[in-house]
């Protein structure tokens, strides 16, 4: 018997959870005391927007909400759906008797960043009103694909990649209590191949595990090792990749290809987006963080680069836009490297964490009032470009982290310079290398 018998929904949909404690990762949100559980437990629905890759669990838990909270639930493609079907909602909604008894209904659109500006502009009166409480769902960056209004209205939850202790429990839940599969002798002797071709996307590992099931064509045992899994996945590529869900293996080879300086690579996974169909203002986006992360001061023109090849994208459109993007792509890609900029931030901001709001030296404190400036603030501030080379000797970090240094320039003609003028402003930190 096939695991994925035509007279059912595939896998992923039949383990779909129905309520939060059979829902799995996401704890952060969704667990004892977190901010979701407890607005769900209130009653107290605000619109939001879930963040997160594919396959960790946003139409599931959108759903999970409404049965929860008994709230009349629509459901809407940002990829299929238009202004016209966004208001035949709005007037179900005003119509439904549920409104006035358990809350406003929940609208939940898929693929929200796929909305233009037109299509969000009509949700703003609805969710400002609560006519409905929005639920939008996307896997990019909302501040990029949401508009400033819209955005201001909802509350914006991050959701994570599934953790290899998640994806574990969705195998053995699966093995356990699918209808199809609790009655096969399924042996899983290895699943590392299982959890790496999942990318941490529970729909996905569903997936992988469903294909490798039917590869058996019946045979019993099921016996599932690395070996297997990667020959079945390797024979139903189509089948693997029926979600496009290739489209996140692709765009993370083209910024690695970059990183790695390999501008043949780079050029190549460019021609599979483009071929394929994706938005060319996501790829130039990822080339905007490319120059940041990866090329950074190595090479500060990559990031110029960059962001005029998203500007010029906007206007010119494709065909034409593959023009600018295969350039900024070449370009970063012969640019050297250094993720400095990068380190520097990530250091500090872990430091932040650790030590919470240390307060600012009083010399370089703000001091528009009297009262300020008897409280000593800005005295002894030496203003730079008074001193020789516009340079002055003196601390501005925090008294408990003084000499803590973030920025570590990197070996590059342009860092090198960079380093050479730190050394000499700070030898007691930089000091020669």
């Amino acid at each position: 018997m096939s695991a994925s018998s035509t007279m059912l929904p595939p896998l992923p949909e039949r383990m779909r959870p129905k309520s939060l404690d059979q829902y799995v990762g996401q704890r952060h949100l969704v667990g004892e005391g977190c901010v979701l559980r407890k607005m769900i437990e209130s009653g107290n629905l605000s619109s939001f927007i879930l963040w997160g890759p594919p396959g960790v669990g946003k139409t599931t838990l959108a759903h999970i909400i409404a049965e929860t909270m008994d709230r009349e639930f629509f459901t809407l493609s940002a990829v299929s759906a238009g202004v016209k079907e966004v208001r035949e909602v709005f007037e179900k909604a005003r119509s439904g008797g549920l409104f006035n008894q358990r809350g406003a209904p929940i609208l939940f659109i898929d693929e929200i960043h796929r909305f233009n500006k037109a299509q969000q502009d009509a949700l703003l009166g609805a969710v400002e009103t609560g006519t409905i409480v929005l639920i939008g769902a996307t896997t990019e960056n909302p501040s990029f694909e949401v508009i400033t209004p819209l955005l201001s209205r909802c509350q914006v939850f991050v959701l994570k990649s599934l953790e290899k202790n998640d994806l574990q429990t969705l195998l053995d839940r699966a093995l356990k209590e699918d209808v199809l599969l609790k009655d096969l002798d399924v042996r899983l002797v290895e699943t590392d191949a299982l959890m790496r071709y999942s990318g941490g996307d529970g729909r996905k590992l569903l997936n992988v595990l469903e294909i490798v099931i039917d590869s058996f064509a019946g045979r019993s045992p099921v016996v599932i090792d690395n070996k297997t899994v990667t020959e079945s996945i390797q024979e139903n590529m189509a089948i693997y990749d029926k979600d496009g869900e290739m489209h996140y293996d692709i765009i993370s080879a083209f910024i690695k290809s970059i990183r790695g300086s390999d501008p043949n690579a780079a050029i190549y996974y460019l021609a599979r987006m483009i071929d394929g169909g994706e938005d060319p203002l996501f790829i130039a986006r990822r080339l905007c963080l490319s120059a940041s992360e990866d090329v950074g001061l190595a090479n500060p023109n990559a990031l110029l680069l960059a962001n005029a090849c998203f500007e010029v994208v906007s206007k010119i459109g494709m065909p034409e836009g593959r023009i600018p993007l295969a350039e900024t792509t070449v370009y970063l890609a012969s640019s050297p490297k250094s993720n400095g900029s990068y380190m520097a931030i990530e250091k500090a901001l872990a430091l932040v964490r650790e030590t919470g709001n240390l307060p600012v030296p009083l010399p370089i404190r703000n001091a528009p009032t009297q009262l300020m400036k008897d409280l000593n603030y800005s005295d002894g501030y030496k203003y730079a470009h008074d001193y020789p080379g516009h340079f002055a000797d003196m601390e501005f970090l925090p008294e408990e982290i003084k000499g803590t240094v973030f920025y570590e320039p990197q070996e590059n003609r342009h860092e090198n310079t960079l380093r050479a003028y730190l050394e000499a402003c700070w030898p007691k930190y930089y000091g020669k290398h």
